[in-house]
């Protein structure tokens, strides 16, 4: 029955987005997985950024339950900005971001004009995604400070922004400083930035300046109050009216109920290891390959006929 003039229309739930990480495979598998997922339902894909391996560390992993890394000296990390430009060159349609970028350790001019690049190679398909590395060691050997960090990573945000819009710009700030400079070429739209992380200070960062937020590898359990907390945010300290994502991985949601609940829980954008749902042999191509296309058909296109 249509709603009376007393009661408020149900709000229909959201259009939610699903993003392909890539990440922490065999380096040659990244191209024909792009191509794969462009060929399916898929939005986007994400890859993660991992610059060194360290012997020994002296702060825990954030995201695991002991602290420990759960992976190994061996693992690959490519660089995102020389693969991303390679899967765009070989795909048509699907976008690309960073899951997340290891942000401050990198000078955020030098980082603006690789991002743009890439944006203008790919015909603008190119996001940010942007974090605070856990590891001081990652500060120490590119020479950058690990104090006020997350402060600092608000200032490369703004820098990146004005760098990107092609316009001659200057800046004086209280972690930089530049004269009257400009790029070319840049994308014709700006460039989304989105902010991971979960500390408080994180969240707030996400929703005062950013296109919307990221989080790690979590339970849906624990993913809801963290989705709750940064909608709040966003409505507080964001700009009226502008978009904002909600991007989350949630270690425990398989199937498509699960993703129903993520999506009524506010998620907009869903990171998936598919490979993970379905058993078989994740360090086989072709059964990633056929994966990325089951799940496309079994829980993408269903969720598009809902809404």
């Amino acid at each position: 029955c249509p709603p009376t003039a007393d009661a408020p229309a149900r709000e229909e739930p959201p259009h939610v987005k699903f993003t392909l990480t890539v990440s922490f495979c065999d380096p040659s598998f990244y191209l024909p997985l792009a191509t794969a997922a462009d060929a399916s339902a898929f939005d986007a894909i994400c890859v993660a950024d991992g610059l060194f391996w360290f012997d020994e560390i002296r702060e825990k992993y954030p995201y695991t339950k002991d602290g420990e890394r759960w992976w190994g000296p061996e693992m690959p990390f490519l660089d995102p900005w020389a693969v991303i430009p390679a899967m765009a060159a070989v795909t048509e349609r699907i976008h690309f971001f960073t899951n997340v970028m290891k942000f401050p350790v990198r000078h955020p001019l030098l980082l603006a004009k690789s991002i743009t690049t890439a944006a203008v190679l790919s015909g603008e398909r190119v996001a940010l995604g942007v974090g605070l590395s856990p590891w001081p060691e990652d500060y120490e050997v590119t020479g950058q400070p690990w104090r006020r960090r997350g402060a600092r990573s608000a200032e490369m945000i703004e820098i990146i922004r004005k760098v990107s819009s092609g316009a001659l710009v200057e800046h004086e700030g209280e972690f930089y400083s530049f004269p009257k400079l400009q790029i070319a070429p840049v994308p014709k739209a700006p460039i989304p930035i989105y902010v991971g992380g979960h500390a408080k200070e994180a969240l707030r960062r996400a929703a005062r300046i950013a296109d919307g937020w990221i989080s790690a590898n979590v339970t849906s359990k624990e993913l809801a109050p963290l989705v709750d907390e940064v909608v709040a945010f966003r409505r507080e300290l964001g700009p009226e009216g502008a978009p904002f994502e909600v991007k989350g991985l949630a270690i425990d949601v398989h199937d498509l109920d699960g993703f129903r609940r993520l999506r009524d829980m506010g998620i907009t954008d869903a990171v998936v290891w598919p490979w993970h749902f379905y058993g078989g042999n994740a360090n086989d191509l072709a059964h990633r390959k056929d994966v990325v296309r089951r799940f496309s058909d079994e829980v993408i296109e269903v969720m598009r006929t809902e809404g």
